[in-house]
């Protein structure tokens, strides 16, 4: 029997489906789909009318003073989910389903989306030549990851620098907990928003989405928000996303110049460490580490904390369909 591929475009219709990856879970779209900016579709394979994978994308606007037309970007963490339960262990297998799942994902994407981005490829060879056909283009890219399964304690592999910087929060009065109210999580967004604008440079979600996140995710335990707080105000933090064995540091930060006696960014990756080592994750990855080619002051960072760099591939496909679709609807 023939593959079959539906796509979901709102949560509501989404039926229950098997499987452990958050990032390509309903929760997650339901995130997406309440977060002003963002578009989620998800896309389901069925065989014989048992679902045999899904594939969850985010189409969302990157620049705000600029016409939504010119900067959507589409962007996949992962290579979607095989749900085993139903297919047979095989990667010519998963990588055929990929295939057409990734063809039909273009299909829709390029007509909106200049941009179409696959991140956080746990295998950078998996589905080569669907990428390929597809005319995607891969970018040599960094990961880092803790191991926490070999280590007695999350602190064992931590520079001697970054433990003394740990104690040193602690005992000048920083203390690092778990958000749970709706107003720890925005005076968080807030903080972590500034942070992100003025160092980072990077796509930063509106507050909604750490709102949704507390309801959607938390709640369920696939994800965790730390807040580190100094006389009861917010200077530091970090969001966590936990999808099967391993944990991911999505978004992590902290005023270290008005607080730097505090350390807030530092306290905030190691809360999150030593919270997933307690709980039996295998590692942590801290997501969006750079260009191998780039000096990036976040990859330094988080390298003294003990984990490993190793190379990866994100694929790109840039559309020129969009500019077509706004040529028609400007002359018609």
């Amino acid at each position: 029997m023939p593959l079959k591929l539906t796509t979901y475009y709102r949560g509501k219709d989404i039926p229950d489906l098997p499987g452990n990856n958050t990032f390509h879970s309903k929760e997650l779209f339901q995130i997406y789909e309440s977060t002003p900016g963002y578009t989620p579709l998800l896309i389901v394979a069925t065989e014989e009318g048992r679902p045999v994978a899904r594939l969850l994308a985010a189409i969302r606007k990157t620049k705000k003073w600029l016409p939504s037309s010119l900067v959507k970007q589409c962007v996949v963490y992962g290579a979607g989910e095989f749900l085993n339960n139903s297919l047979p262990a095989s990667k010519e297998k998963e990588e055929e389903i990929f295939g057409e799942m990734l063809e039909h994902l273009t299909q829709e994407a390029s007509r909106t989306c200049i941009l179409i981005e696959f991140r956080n490829l746990d295998n950078s060879m998996f589905g080569y030549r669907f990428f390929r056909k597809n005319d995607f283009f891969p970018v040599n890219w960094l990961r880092v990851r803790n191991s926490l399964h070999s280590t007695q304690k999350a602190e064992d592999r931590f520079s001697p620098s970054r433990i003394r910087q740990i104690k040193k929060g602690l005992k000048n009065g920083a203390k690092v907990e778990e958000a749970h109210t709706v107003e720890e999580i925005k005076e968080f967004s807030r903080m972590l928003h500034k942070v992100y604008s003025s160092r980072i440079r990077r796509y930063f979600p509106a507050n909604d989405f750490f709102r949704h996140m507390n309801s959607m995710l938390i709640k369920g335990k696939q994800a965790k928000i730390f807040i580190v707080k100094y006389k009861e105000k917010i200077i530091g933090g970090s969001v966590c996303i936990y999808s099967g064995d391993n944990a991911f540091i999505w978004f992590s930060g902290g005023m270290r110049k008005t607080y730097a006696l505090q350390s807030p960014g530092i306290l905030a990756v190691w809360k999150a460490l030593e919270d997933a080592h307690e709980r039996g994750f295998r590692h942590m990855e801290f997501m969006d580490v750079g260009l191998p080619f780039r000096k990036h002051g976040y990859r330094d960072f988080v390298l003294r904390f003990g984990g490993k760099q190793n190379s990866t591939r994100r694929w790109f496909r840039i559309s020129w369909t969009w500019l077509n679709n706004l040529l028609v609807k400007f002359y018609v």
